[in-house]
């Protein structure tokens, strides 16, 4: 009788722990094509050159390469006046990291004061939200 009542106790504390840990895995997640914040506030960090303006920093999940994949969306204002091309790096906590060039030819030119420019990143075999990011933009010499 002992026995198995000790063998109940250990039952019901494999189905709780497999609960949690399910509930866990199935936390809020985001629906793809639906954009939403990529970060808490606290969990952004931002090294903005002084010539931009952030004037937007967002998320979306979308097809890439055959399956849902993270993308982040970086839309940037010149504030200087001078026209400029920005360096944008993102990394992100589990040690990935994508970013590119704003814009990213300059056959069209570049970024003219007062202009916004965004371009949209994918990260490779990225299927969760990062739990933090750090956010560099900075301008390209000329």
């Amino acid at each position: 009788m002992q026995n198995a009542s000790r063998m109940s106790k250990w039952l019901w504390v494999l189905l709780v722990i497999a609960a949690v840990t399910l509930a866990g895995c199935l936390g809020p997640q985001h629906k793809p094509g639906e954009v939403f914040s990529c970060v808490a506030e606290g969990k952004l960090e931002k090294n903005i050159a002084a010539e931009a303006s952030l004037e937007e920093f967002s998320c979306v999940f979308k097809k890439w390469e055959g399956s849902d994949t993270l993308h982040f969306k970086v839309a940037l204002k010149n504030v200087s006046s001078e026209p400029q091309r920005y360096k944008v790096n993102i990394f992100l906590d589990n040690g990935k990291a994508v970013g590119g060039l704003i814009p990213r030819k300059t056959k069209k030119g570049l970024v003219k004061p007062g202009e916004t420019k965004s371009f949209t990143y994918p990260v490779k075999n990225m299927t969760k939200e990062a739990k933090s990011i750090v956010l560099n933009v900075r301008t390209m010499s000329k």
